[in-house]
């Protein structure tokens, strides 16, 4: 694991998808980050890219060629991350394009996530660059999973995530195969969103061009636990597997498959373009109250 830690948080990343692996509270002596229960989810923080949630058929085309994906793209369980440790509150991950990726992924690319601490901040930041000589085509997302409740004499009831002018946003409903229907949810109570074990019956709640920019997990009568800021990522999810003890918040640049995709990743709704040798820079930010 590499770590970092200051006078507040102590902050665990796993170097095999540079997926974070504890977010914890030294003043409050308590653990932020969801610990991975495969009874219901074994993953805590995967990292989205090039793409996120699934493919239909898992497939896409591109130049008139079929290519296979996995869910959520080939970053999560990579051992091919290099890591970087820059300082004690500061370590980075880098993945260049292999032979391996390029089976996948027709694209020439260098992905670096950098995580740094920054008092009760941890600020994850992204650089992708395009280093081949075509437009490269991608997605890109977070997925961390937050304890909730956090205490043992709390209920997942008495917790709400607070978003400042998401109100009115409706939620995608996904369809069997995980694809995004043109089905949609009301969810916000004002800007609030009330945790309740049937909320996610329907799987994630998806945001398409949320006009909010943080997202705040509180209690009912103590008030917020955390937040994240996402102004960098226009679209956000909100998922948990019901009846654990878990909420993730998801800043994403894209999202899912449509049902009626045309399975073109140039044509994909919410795909992202670079063109050749260009950088893209994006980050948000998980602030512990």
């Amino acid at each position: 694991m590499n770590i970092l830690e200051n006078e507040f948080l102590k902050v665990l990343i796993n170097p095999i998808g540079a997926e974070l692996h504890s977010i914890y509270n030294k003043e409050k002596n308590i653990e932020h980050l969801w610990q991975g229960d495969p009874k219901f989810w074994a993953s805590r923080a995967p990292v989205l890219f090039p793409v996120i949630g699934v493919l239909k058929n898992n497939s896409y085309s591109y130049k008139g060629k079929s290519y296979q994906m996995p869910k959520h793209g080939f970053i999560r369980y990579n051992d091919d991350l290099v890591a970087e440790q820059l300082s004690d509150t500061k370590v980075s991950f880098s993945l260049h394009d292999t032979d391996k990726t390029l089976e996948v992924y027709p694209f020439h690319f260098r992905f670096e996530i950098t995580y740094e601490l920054l008092g009760k901040k941890l600020v994850v930041s992204h650089h992708i660059t395009n280093t081949g000589k075509d437009m490269m085509y991608f997605n890109l997302g977070g997925h961390p999973a937050f304890n909730c409740p956090l205490y043992d004499d709390e209920k997942y009831t008495d917790y709400h995530i607070y978003l400042e002018k998401g109100s009115g946003t409706p939620s995608n409903i996904l369809s069997n195969e995980g694809l995004i229907s043109d089905q949609t949810i009301e969810v916000f109570e004002e800007d609030k969103i009330k945790l309740t074990p049937t909320l996610f019956d329907h799987d994630a709640l998806i945001f398409k061009n949320i006009n909010a920019e943080k997202a705040t997990l509180s209690h009912e009568t103590k008030g917020p636990m955390l937040s994240m800021e996402f102004k960098d990522f226009p679209d956000l999810g909100i998922w948990a597997k019901p009846k654990a003890s878990y909420v993730c918040i998801e800043p994403w640049l894209g999202y899912a498959d449509l049902e009626n995709t045309t399975q073109n990743i140039e044509e994909k709704e919410g795909i992202q373009q670079l063109a050749p040798e260009k950088k893209h820079q994006s980050a948000y930010t998980i602030m512990i109250h």
